[in-house]
């Protein structure tokens, strides 16, 4: 049995696995990524990607592409039977500002993200392992030790400083760990869900019949791919959804026909299954040497489009943490914060795409009630973390806050080139943004960049960047300095340079001593 040595350790190739591995490389730290599987995903499910999601696939360099294979969600078509009875839209569209770019979610089959995330991967030097099982896990205080069945059926010992489970709801990780993971199940009908090809069918609505005799039917045109995404709900007692019963294209166009009245000619069935909607959250997110992640740490309803994206920022937000770590010599005791600041995240979204589905119970109008800003995670915040600091007094009510996401805004450099604030951010690195005539404190080069903010009226040589239309001013403020963490949230909010200084001593780190005593 041969044993090989590494940094971390994921397990699972899905976003969550991949957008950490995305990270992790790019910060030059030693990983490995093993899926069970052959490293496809047969299903467009988790199909919603959040205007905050967006936000880190740009940072990640993926938008252009995650843009280009996707697009907005279109509108419903309301029937009954096979009379349309008009058009409906339960999106929130905001248009785009100088602080929020993007306004609204994203379509795209969640395969097709996939394999952009893989490609990202593979641009940046590693590759997915697939047919790579774990089948054993030890752990102590230096290392924990994977064994792994490889495609061939050998088994290999992988030691590693850490291990990330991005295995799913059903997490093998989790389940070795002995976590507790109690599932709920939601008052919601079962249904069978899947993707087909329907070649008699209108691709610019989202089709919905809500009143459909035995439950709600519908047929989601999938960007990204040639499929419609169906949910067929079975409402009547004792009903009960069947994938072998039901999982030919010409069994499922009789059931179709059975609830809609609609005679459509379906194709190729590319995925199948059954959904019972649960919920369900690990009580910890990390133990000692293991992390948990994604659907391994929490399972969503599908209402509102929060699991997916819920999961891409937990990897977000455990990537630079273990880049600090191992590449900076930041001290263990940050990630525990990963714990600290995703376990609250994840309830309060497991709460809200809980109350979406409830309100769309009851909705026989549509089948789906408006989803609001809130669900694109763009006001979530870190302010209680205790990796924030605020050291501001006097605060308006709407000011931006340590802990807050940092917003982006239009600027230009000294030579009239026009750039973002993302466009800093950018990158593995923590950014020091300095308004004014505030002091810059002296930081270490490879881990912070540090940009002068002025207006027009006092631009000059040394400053870095010009705010031209005082949009940076208005989302941050005139005078002061903002350190920005790698995962886009205010770390720092103050006007003593010491305070900047003094962060990367990590001495506020002491209060998660406080609170694990």
């Amino acid at each position: 049995m041969t044993t090989s040595v590494t940094d971390v350790l994921i397990v699972g190739a899905g976003p969550t696995g991949l957008t950490l591995a995305c990270d992790l490389v790019r910060r030059g730290v030693d990983c490995r990524l093993i899926e069970r599987g052959d490293g496809s995903f047969p299903g467009s499910r988790g199909a919603g990607i959040q205007p905050r999601t967006r936000e880190i696939f740009d940072d990640l360099g993926i938008l252009d592409e995650i843009h280009d294979a996707g697009g907005p969600f279109p509108l419903i078509m309301r029937w009954e039977g096979e009379s349309q009875l008009g058009t409906a839209d339960v999106i929130e569209r905001n248009a785009p500002t100088p602080d929020r770019p993007y306004g609204e979610i994203w379509m795209l089959a969640q395969w097709r993200t996939v394999d952009i995330l893989r490609t990202r991967f593979e641009e940046l030097g590693g590759h997915v392992e697939a047919g790579s099982e774990l089948t054993g896990l030890t752990q102590d205080s230096e290392q924990v030790t994977a064994t792994v069945r490889r495609p061939d059926g050998a088994s290999e010992f992988i030691r590693a400083r850490y291990l990330v489970a991005a295995d799913g709801g059903r997490s093998c990780v989790r389940d070795s760990l002995g976590l507790a993971f109690d599932r709920v199940d939601l008052e919601a009908p079962p249904m069978l869900i899947g993707d087909a090809v329907v070649d008699n069918l209108d691709s610019d609505y989202w089709h919905i019949w809500p009143t459909a005799p035995g439950g709600l039917v519908t047929l989601n045109p999938i960007k990204g791919g040639d499929t419609f995404a169906f949910v067929v709900q079975y409402t009547l007692p004792g009903a009960e959804p069947d994938v072998d019963r039901d999982g030919t294209p010409e069994k499922l166009r009789h059931l179709l026909r059975s609830r809609t009245g609609c005679d459509f000619k379906i194709g190729k069935i590319r995925f199948l299954s059954t959904l019972r909607t649960r919920t369900a959250m690990a009580e910890r997110f990390r133990v000692d040497r293991v992390f948990l992640a994604g659907d391994a740490a929490h399972v969503h309803s599908p209402t509102g489009a929060q699991g997916l994206n819920t999961s891409v920022q937990d990897a977000y937000n455990l990537g630079w943490k273990l880049g600090a770590v191992l590449c900076h010599g930041a001290p263990e005791m940050l990630l525990e914060t990963y714990h600290a600041e995703r376990h609250r995240v994840a309830a309060e979204l497991l709460q809200r795409s809980s109350g979406i589905l409830e309100r769309d119970r009851t909705d026989t109008k549509v089948g789906f009630t408006k989803r609001g800003s809130d669900t694109h995670q763009l006001d979530l915040a870190y302010r209680d973390s205790p990796l924030t600091v605020e050291h501001r007094s006097a605060l308006t009510g709407d000011a931006l806050r340590a802990g807050d996401r940092a917003p982006d805004a239009p600027c230009a450099d000294v030579s009239g080139a026009r750039l973002r604030l993302f466009d800093l951010f950018r990158g593995p690195h923590f950014t020091l943004l300095a308004f004014g005539d505030t002091r810059v404190p002296r930081l270490p080069n490879d881990l912070v960049r540090t940009y002068r903010i002025r207006g027009v009226q006092r631009a000059e040589r040394s400053a870095a960047l010009i705010d031209t239309e005082g949009h940076a001013r208005n989302a941050y403020a005139h005078e002061g300095l903002f350190l920005v963490r790698p995962d886009g949230y205010c770390a720092v909010a103050t006007h003593n340079p010491d305070d900047v200084s003094s962060y990367f001593s990590w001495g506020h780190l002491g209060a998660l001593h406080s609170a694990s005593d």
